[in-house]
C-alpha cells in the first residue's frame, strides 16, 4: 500500500498570509492538493503534517477525504515533519509519497506514474528538465556568465520511495544532523540512487501571491 505524506507546515512568510488556505478558483490550495491524492487509486492513505491553523481546517474536511488517516503537528524543519508522517504510516505501507501541500495541480496520473516507478526503482522524484536560460550573477547583481543546463532538472513533488529506504535515510539524517532540503537529498545521504520521473503537466509550488493567478489558468 502507498502512504502519501502531505507536508503543509511551512510559514508562508513570502506570501504574507497562509498560502495553503488561500482560495484557488474558490477552493483552498491544500483542499485541491488533498483531492488529487484522494483521486489517485494507488494511494491507500493520506497523512497531513501541518501547523496549528491548518490542522484545524483540515480536521473540518475529514468527511470529504476518506483516505485521510492522520493530521499531525509539523516539525521545526521539513525533515522533522516528514519523519513525523513516516512514523504514523500504517504497518501495511510499503511505498511512501511525499508531496508539498502547496502544489495543488499535480495530476493523479502523474502520482501513479511515480508510485509505479518507485516500486521498480526504490527511489524516484517527479521532475522536469530545465528549459530556461540560467545565468550566474555576482553579489552586485551583475551577470557574469551562463550555466550549462545540460542534465539540469527542476525537482518537484511527489518524491516517492520504498518505505524502508526512506526510513533508513531519515534515521541517518537525524542521527547525523545532516542538512537536507528534500527527500532526494535525504536518500542520497545514505548512498541511494534516485531516478527522475518526468512531469509534462503544470505542477507549480504556490510561493508568491502571483502564483495563485498563474495556477488558476491551468485549472
Amino acid at each position: 500500500m502507498t502512504s502519501a505524506i502531505i507536508v503543509a507546515a511551512g510559514s508562508s512568510r513570502r506570501m504574507g498570509f497562509n498560502k495553503l488556505l488561500a482560495p484557488l478558483a474558490g477552493v483552498p490550495v491544500l483542499h485541491r492538493t488533498l483531492g488529487q491524492f484522494q483521486a489517485c487509486v494507488e494511494v491507500g492513505e493520506i497523512l497531513v503534517v501541518a501547523g496549528d491553523e491548518v490542522r484545524a481546517v483540515v480536521e473540518a474536511w475529514r468527511a470529504e477525504f476518506p483516505k485521510l488517516k492522520a493530521i499531525l503537528p509539523g516539525g521545526a524543519e521539513r525533515h522533522l515533519s516528514v519523519w513525523a508522517g513516516l512514523q504514523a504510516c500504517t504497518a501495511e505501507s510499503d511505498v511512501v509519497a511525499v508531496h508539498d501541500g502547496a502544489r495543488p495541480l499535480i495530476h493523479p496520473e502523474q502520482i501513479t506514474r511515480c508510485i509505479e516507478a518507485a516500486r521498480r526503482l526504490a527511489a524516484v522524484a517527479c521532475a522536469r528538465p530545465m528549459t530556461e536560460t540560467i545565468k550566474r550573477v555576482d553579489a552586485e547583481g551583475h551577470i557574469t556568465g551562463s550555466l550549462d543546463r545540460t542534465g539540469v532538472w527542476v525537482m518537484e513533488t511527489p518524491q516517492v520511495f520504498q518505505r524502508d529506504v526512506l526510513v533508513r535515510a531519515y534515521e541517518a539524517v537525524i542521527r547525523d544532523s545532516a542538512l537536507v532540503t528534500d527527500e532526494v537529498s535525504a536518500v542520497q545521504h545514505v548512498g541511494e540512487v534516485v531516478s527522475v520521473v518526468e512531469n509534462t503537466s503544470p505542477n507549480p509550488k504556490i510561493t508568491f501571491p502571483a502564483d495563485l493567478t498563474l495556477a488558476e489558468k491551468f485549472l
